[in-house]
Formats: C-alpha cells, sequence, structure tokens
C-alpha cells in the first residue's frame, strides 16, 4: 500500500516522470497493465519504457541507477522472489517510487492454491510461445508492408517482391498468421527498388509472378474500386507485358526465387513460399537468426 501511495502522488504531481516496467521476462505484461491503467487518466502523458531480463542482483543496482537519472518510478513484475524484494529495497533506499504489479497476487494465489510459485521469470510466454511468435509476426508483418522500413529487411524471415497487385500483401499476411515475419517490396516502373533488397540474404526472398492478363483484370479491378484514374501504363497489356520482364530480370539481378501467384489460391501459394525458403536455408538457422530471443 505504501508503495502504491508513493506512485500515486508521483504521478499527481506536475510534469510526466517516466514509468519503467522492470521483469525478469519480456516485461509485455507488466507493460500492458501499465499502459492500460493509464488509459483511464485522459491528461496522463506519461513515458513508458520496459527493462527486461533482470537476472541478477547487479542489474538491479544498474536499474535503480538508470531510473534514478530519468527522475523515473518502477513498476516491476519480478516473478523471483529475490530479486523483487531488492528490487524494491533498492528504490526504497532511493526514495523511487515503486509499485509491485505480481508480489501480492503471487502470495495470494500461493494461499489458495496451497502451493509455491516456481518464481521462473518468462514462463507464460515459454508455455505460449507459439502465440507469442503469431503475434510477433503478425505485428512486424504490417510494420513492413508495402515496403516500409526497408533498412530492417534484413530482420525478415522472408521477403516477398513483386509488381502491384500481384497479391504481396494479402500472402504476406497470411504467412504472419503463419507465425513468419514476412516483409513485401513493391516493384515499381522505373523506380528502382531499394538497395537493401540486394543486401540481404538472397535466399530469403522470393519473387512472385503473374500472368499479365490477369495482373490488367486485377488493376483493372481496382481502378473500378477507388474510382479514379490510374493511367493507361499501369493498366495497359502491353505496357504490363514490359513491366513484368523487367521485373524477372530484377529477379535474376538478385538471384530471387520465384513463386507463379497465377489463379492459385493463397493457401497453395504460401506453401510454395515457405517450402523455397526453407529448402534454401534450414528453418532453425533462419529463425534463429532473425528472430529475437523468447523469454
Amino acid at each position: 500500500m505504501a508503495e502504491y501511495d508513493a506512485l500515486q502522488t508521483a504521478t499527481a504531481s506536475p510534469g510526466s516522470r517516466p514509468i519503467f516496467v522492470v521483469s525478469g521476462g519480456m516485461g509485455s505484461i507488466g507493460e500492458v497493465v501499465v499502459r492500460s491503467s493509464l488509459a483511464q487518466f485522459k491528461n496522463a502523458e506519461v513515458p513508458v519504457a520496459v527493462i527486461p531480463r533482470i537476472r541478477h542482483v547487479a542489474q538491479v543496482n544498474e536499474v535503480i541507477e538508470r531510473v534514478a537519472a530519468a527522475n523515473g518510478m518502477i513498476a516491476h513484475s519480478m516473478m523471483d522472489a529475490n530479486l523483487r524484494q531488492a528490487l524494491t529495497e533498492a528504490a526504497d533506499a532511493r526514495q523511487i517510487p515503486s509499485i509491485d504489479l505480481v508480489g501480492h497476487l503471487l502470495g495470494w494465489l500461493s494461499a489458495v492454491l496451497a502451493e509455491e510459485p516456481v518464481g521462473r521469470p518468462g514462463l507464460y510466454r515459454q508455455l505460449h510461445e507459439a502465440y507469442f511468435r503469431r503475434v510477433e509476426a503478425i505485428e512486424f508483418t504490417v510494420a513492413h508492408d508495402d515496403g516500409r522500413n526497408p533498412q530492417e529487411l534484413h530482420k525478415a524471415e522472408i521477403v516477398l517482391t513483386g509488381p502491384s497487385r500481384a497479391g504481396k500483401t494479402p500472402l504476406s499476411m497470411y504467412l504472419s498468421v503463419e507465425g513468419w515475419k514476412v516483409a513485401n517490396v513493391p516493384l515499381v516502373p522505373q523506380v528502382p527498388p531499394p538497395p537493401e533488397l540486394f543486401e540481404i540474404d538472397h535466399r530469403r526472398v522470393v519473387g512472385l509472378v503473374i500472368d499479365p492478363d490477369q495482373l490488367t483484370a486485377h488493376r483493372h479491378k481496382r481502378q473500378r474500386r477507388l474510382n479514379v484514374a490510374l493511367g493507361s501504363t499501369y493498366l495497359s497489356l502491353d505496357d504490363i507485358d514490359d513491366e513484368m520482364r523487367a521485373i524477372r530480370r530484377i529477379y535474376r539481378q538478385g538471384k530471387f526465387a520465384t513463386v507463379d501467384v497465377t489463379d492459385k489460391p493463397i493457401e497453395e501459394s504460401a506453401e510454395e513460399v515457405i517450402a523455397l525458403v526453407t529448402s534454401r536455408i534450414s528453418t532453425g538457422d533462419m529463425r534463429i537468426a532473425t528472430s529475437s530471443d523468447v523469454e
């Protein structure tokens, strides 16, 4: 209760002191609790930072110094009882407002269940690894859709590239739901591809190929839906033929594998993409090289 009163007083004072979410795992649960609570305060503009993977007392001291330097506050979700106590005592000693997000709940559950908690950080995440991987993959794919953040292409497990309306975005999203971090890069006539496309491991890149007649139909459909003029070059079959030839040259230049998506359901195209990439790079090696540690 003293921790809560101190935090309440601090948030009521002028200015926005940052809240540091400290965790032995990734800190995602603590961050959600803090941000969800802050949303209830209309005028609150409080910075929130996560300090994850605190596993040793020496790290606790580093955390305290960092928070003190920023005149911040601490909301912690430490599962290890010893580290939880060390953090609380160190914060009190420096008069840093802190609140324990899990200690009281663990104590109550221990009494109700007549069982001691194991105190292992990141256990929930480990037990639900597939779910967290899927969420991370979807978030990554949304952030790297349609050529966004090309400087991070090296973090993608799969990179799709191809012409406009070849189905890069829906295929990317389908693959992300399957747990793959996907980026997609549009190839636009007269616009050079981002240099990063040729700097990353070409075995991760898959170029989409589509029949020009079908691509033309997709683009006309888009024009009707948007009810705007998209230009004769974008819609002309002759120009699309030239565009696809130029794109194939880019694929050859980058040594990219290709998948023909003409008249294929998205599930079939996705299976081909995965098979191509995993046959060129082992899935385990690829994911170790590109994914963050699972806590």
